[in-house]
C-alpha cells in the first residue's frame, strides 16, 4: 500500500508528515511524504525557523514523482495543514493526477482550520478554501467536531445534530467522515468520542479525555485511520485500530511529561492495536 502525505514537516517534534510518517510505516505503508515547510518546530512554541515552501516546488517534486512512473501505485493522497492559498490548488492538481493514473485511489482531506476553545488558527482565507474547493473534491475527511460546523454552517453538539452535520458534508463530496473529537452534552464527565460515518452506516468510540493537548495528534489519527480504512473497507475496524493506537500513543506522552508527542517510543502500538474500546453502531 502507498500513500501520497502532502503535509508540514518539522525537524523537533512531531507534526504533519513528522508525525504521520512514522506510524504509517510502522503498520507497513509505503508513503512518499511531500513537504509544505519544513521548519525546526511547531508554530505553537511561537517561534520557529525554517522555509515554507512555494507551491511551485511542491509541485516540482510531485511533477517528479510522477516521472518515476509511480503515481498509479498510490492508493490515497492525505492532505493536512494547508499554510497558504496556493497549497489547496497544488493539492487538488496531485489528486487529480494521481486518480487519473489510479482510479481506485481516494483523496484523505484533514481540514485543519481550529478547535472550539482556540477558534479558527489558520488564515482567514483558508477555511473557504477548505469548504468550498478542497473537501468536495475528497472521498474521506477527518475535521473534529468545530471544523465539521464550519464546513456545514452548523453548530453540532449532540449525537444526532453530529450526525446530521456528517451527512450534509458528505452531501458535497466526501463519502465518508471521521469526526475526531465529538464532545457531545450527554456523554459520561472526562470522556471524548470519535464518530465515522460512512455509506455502510456510523460507528461511534469512546475513550478517556486525558487532560493536556497534544500537536500532531490529529496528524496521526487521520493517517492511521485512513491506511486502515482503505487497507480493510471496514469502517468499524478501523475506528478500534486508529482510537487504540492513538489513545496508547497520548497515554505514553502524557506519562512522559514531555510536551511533544512520544512517536517512537509508542511505535508498537501502532502495529499491535491493543483493541481496548467498544465501537458501537450509531446507524
Amino acid at each position: 500500500m502507498k500513500i501520497l502525505s502532502i503535509q508540514s514537516s518539522v525537524a523537533f517534534g512531531h507534526v504533519g508528515n513528522s508525525a504521520a510518517v512514522f506510524p504509517l510505516q510502522r503498520i507497513g505503508v509505503e508513503v512518499l511524504p511531500v513537504y509544505t515547510v519544513h521548519f525546526s518546530n511547531h508554530t505553537g512554541y511561537g517561534a520557529w525557523r525554517g522555509p515554507l515552501l512555494s507551491p511551485d516546488d511542491v509541485r516540482e517534486v510531485i511533477t517528479g514523482i510522477e516521472e518515476r512512473g509511480v503515481l498509479g501505485q498510490v492508493d490515497a493522497v492525505l492532505s493536512g495543514y494547508q499554510g497558504g492559498e496556493g497549497i489547496g490548488d497544488v493539492i487538488l492538481d496531485a489528486v487529480a493526477r494521481v486518480k487519473a493514473a489510479n482510479p481506485a485511489a481516494i483523496y484523505a482531506c484533514d481540514p485543519v482550520m481550529g478547535n472550539a476553545k482556540s477558534g479558527c488558527f489558520v488564515a482567514p482565507a483558508i477555511p473557504v478554501l477548505l469548504r468550498d474547493r478542497v473537501v468536495p473534491a475528497a472521498d474521506l475527511i477527518t475535521p473534529n467536531q468545530f471544523e465539521l460546523g464550519f464546513l456545514t454552517r452548523t453548530e453540532p453538539r449532540t449525537l444526532e445534530e453530529t450526525l446530521e452535520s456528517a451527512d450534509l458534508a458528505r452531501a458535497t463530496g466526501p463519502s465518508s467522515v471521521l469526526v475526531t473529537s465529538v464532545e457531545r452534552p450527554d456523554r459520561p464527565e472526562g470522556t471524548i468520542e470519535m464518530l465515522a460515518v460512512t455509506p455502510d452506516g456510523a460507528w461511534i468510540v469512546q475513550t478517556p479525555l486525558l487532560p493536556f493537548k497534544a500537536n500532531g495528534s490529529g496528524d496521526v489519527t487521520a493517517a492511521l485511520f485512513t491506511a486502515h480504512y482503505v487497507r480493510t473497507g471496514d469502517a468499524a475496524l478501523a475506528l478500534a485500530r486508529t482510537t487504540s493506537s492513538v489513545f496508547d500513543l497520548l497515554t505514553t506522552t502524557y506519562s512522559s511529561g514531555e510536551r511533544e508527542l512520544q512517536l517512537v517510543e509508542a511505535q508498537d502500538f501502532y502495529a499491535e492495536p491493543r483493541m481496548q474500546f467498544e465501537v458501537t453502531q450509531v446507524r
